[in-house]
């Protein structure tokens, strides 16, 4: 089922959603420690694809993992916020809030993001958690490109194939049995303070 929310959000913490322009960063222990965030229920993957709605052209792709603890490898991402610790496009404490302020950042403007979840197992969380982590920083633009090297290295989605291109990748996630689908549509507002404070003020009220 797709299930269409618009999220509110005025501007961003010193970003701009060019889709991606990440760098190599490496939290300490204790930071990544004390962020761990447990999601409940089953263990499940979420592709998180974010879509330039003038053109229809692929922006953006993220993968979620909730297995173990929730990770969110977000390959030469831009969004970055100083209570979320991060490890070379690796994103620790990602709870609702800091996913819904994540989701309003991907979606804003002109942007609209469809995610794509399916239940897995704890082994293939657990091999695709291992993975993200030691992937290492990605190169711009290549978002897509390791994600979906990633997942085809990893036998519970072997029929993945290696692609560029967030749509493509978007697509062949679709194909996978159970897949469940939402998106979601974002606007600029009308705030100029772009301060993580605003835009969860916005995200609650939009709920």
């Amino acid at each position: 089922m797709i299930r269409a929310v618009r999220l509110a959000a005025a501007g961003l913490v010193a970003l701009a959603l060019a889709g991606c322009a990440g760098e190599s960063v490496w939290a300490p222990d204790d930071a990544v420690a004390r962020a761990t965030y447990v999601p409940s229920g089953p263990a499940t993957v979420t592709l998180i694809t974010s879509i330039n709605t003038r053109n229809n052209s692929g922006a953006h792709s993220a993968l979620l993992i909730d297995g173990a603890q929730r990770l969110l490898f977000d390959p030469a991402g831009s969004w970055h916020n100083p209570g979320i610790p991060e490890r070379n496009d690796v994103l620790f404490g990602m709870s609702p809030g800091y996913m819904d302020l994540y989701i309003a950042f991907q979606s804003n403007g002109i942007f609209e993001v469809r995610t794509q979840t399916v239940e897995v197992s704890a082994q293939t969380a657990q091999q695709l958690s291992q993975a993200v982590q030691a992937y290492g920083a990605v190169a711009p633009a290549y978002c897509s490109r390791s994600i979906t090297e990633i997942l085809g290295n990893t036998p519970a989605f072997a029929q993945i194939e290696q692609t560029f291109f967030p749509l493509n990748t978007m697509e062949q996630f679709a194909a996978i049995p159970g897949v469940r689908e939402e998106y979601f549509v974002g606007t600029l507002g009308e705030e100029e303070d772009g301060s993580d404070a605003v835009l969860a003020e916005q995200v609650t009220a939009a709920n």
